[in-house]
């Protein structure tokens, strides 16, 4: 009897493995931290080997911890953190180099030049996206650029590109399978998300051959099982998306206009805008949400790079809290900020401003700030980029959102959600199980399946936690005004 979905949920910071019945409760979760590698300034990089083994032992954990065994399991579902770059031997399965991550700014002269050529609006019709460093395309030009023999290796199709998805899957079985869903296509700067293939004309302006680039399949579909040798049982791999839209689809944001925001390593707000690719003429992203039966459903997202990494920054380099969870504590030691500012430019800025050279500042500071100041106004500053692109998304969408439903492990921070209320003057909601992404790659899976029946059903298994209502208060003018001026002041384009 198939009583489980398994989702692995393979984060930027984290390997995570877990399990949901056919109620969607959470059943068991496992997680295993693995190394984050930082060669340079504005370098990020992760072991590929260690991304793999940290996932797998998630897996044996959480079946373990559940008393579960794998001929339990109906079907994996995967999601990941996106645009994060891998390329791999075919025959031997060893990385070439290290996974460069999201987060990384080494390419960024790369993306100058392609603006400098004049390239940049043929990349934005075609995909969607904006040029920038964040995407995979460019990393992977700049693998194969610092070591001529591996273009050669590219060339003759010795070598795969993969997302993590992709890097998983391959494993996961056994190499039979190179693929990738439309979710994580859509976010390499290289797929035409109109035609819903990869672009031969944006593969040569970046000298990459076609050759390796996975298949793209449906974001929910069976597409190959598990080797019997992982798990002792051969499980369908039947749902794949990239974290942000699983998360949009774990929050049953099924209809135009539906929004959310995570509040992870990053901040992703994205809207879903139906069958229609909408054009953002406010620096807002098109998507792919996800692909099912061949269909596309479009969105719009803006990306905030530093939210959760900014109190995990607090926590490891400034060593002011001993945990992440203190943070909410802390900050209600104090009224308000006391005057500062904290611009979280940690990893340059993205959406809308989209400056990869900004750093990060803390302004505002006089002989009565203390620790409570710095950490309530590091939580303001969470919620003040989200509202920068909740602003920006509205005017693109043409209304204003009555309701934000929002996920992600720092949206269990009742002050965070209350702050951003106050700063985007409409209720936010937080449903009963905030591992909305993870949910939505075990929906995708287990409706390809069968395991869930219809849409209808998986609709019925969404509750809603808590809502938090905004209240005014002349603070929160003020807070904005000064973070409008003051973060003006950190751009540098």
């Amino acid at each position: 009897m198939k009583k489980y979905v398994l989702s692995l949920d393979a984060g930027t910071t984290s390997s995570r493995a877990i399990l949901f019945d056919q109620k969607g409760s959470q059943i068991a979760v496992a997680q295993q931290e693995f190394t984050q590698i930082f060669p340079q300034k504005g370098w990020v990089e992760h072991n590929p080997m260690e991304i793999l083994d940290t996932q797998i032992n998630a897996v044996k954990n959480v079946l373990e911890k559940a008393g579960v065994t794998s001929d339990e399991v109906d079907s994996i579902g995967i999601t990941n953190q996106r645009e994060t770059t891998i390329i791999w031997d075919r025959v031997t399965g060893a990385p070439v180099f290290n996974a460069i991550v999201w987060q990384d700014r080494r390419t960024a002269k790369i993306c100058e030049e392609i603006v400098e050529n004049g390239q940049s609006e043929i990349f934005k019709q075609k995909t969607g996206l904006v040029v920038d460093a964040y995407f995979s395309a460019t990393k992977i030009k700049w693998i194969l650029d610092q070591d001529p023999s591996l273009r050669i290796r590219a060339q003759n199709g010795e070598l795969a590109f993969g997302t993590v998805d992709s890097w998983l899957i391959w494993y996961l079985t056994g190499g039979a399978k190179h693929i990738t869903d439309a979710t994580n296509a859509s976010r390499t700067m290289i797929y035409n998300i109109h035609e819903n293939q990869w672009d031969q004309e944006l593969l040569d302006i970046l000298d990459l051959p076609k050759s390796l680039l996975p298949e793209v399949v449906n974001s929910s579909e069976i597409v190959g099982s598990t080797d019997i040798s992982l798990l002792g049982t051969s499980v369908n791999i039947a749902g794949i998306a990239g974290d942000q839209q699983a998360a949009l689809f774990g929050q049953l944001c099924l209809q135009p206009g539906d929004i959310k925001n995570t509040y992870g390593t990053g901040c992703f707000c994205i809207m879903n805008t139906g069958k229609k690719a909408v054009v953002s003429k406010n620096k807002m992203l098109t998507t792919i949400a996800w692909q099912i039966n061949g269909e596309v459903t479009y969105a719009i997202e803006g990306s905030v790079f530093t939210a959760g990494a900014l109190i995990q920054w607090l926590r490891d380099q400034l060593h002011m809290i001993e945990a992440s969870a203190d943070i909410e504590a802390l900050a209600e030691f104090v009224q308000d900020n006391g005057g500062v500012t904290f611009v979280p430019a940690l990893s340059g800025l993205g959406a809308p401003f989209w400056d990869p050279h900004a750093t990060g500042a803390i302004m505002g500071i006089s002989r009565g700030t203390n620790k409570g100041h710095i950490a309530r106004a590091a939580l303001e500053a969470i919620a003040l980029r989200s509202r920068d692109i909740i602003i920006e998304m509205q005017k693109d969408a043409g209304f204003d959102f009555k309701t934000l439903k929002v996920d992600g492990g720092a949206s269990n921070n009742d002050l965070l959600m209350q702050i951003q209320a106050n700063l985007i003057n409409s209720d936010v909601i937080r449903p009963k199980v905030t591992e909305t992404t993870a949910m939505g790659a075990a929906f995708l899976a287990g409706l390809a399946t069968g395991f869930w029946s219809s849409i209808d059903v998986v609709k019925d298994l969404w509750e809603e936690d808590r809502r938090f209502k905004p209240i005014a208060n002349e603070q929160i003018q003020k807070t904005i005004s000064l973070w409008e001026n003051r973060i003006s002041r950190i751009l540098t384009n």
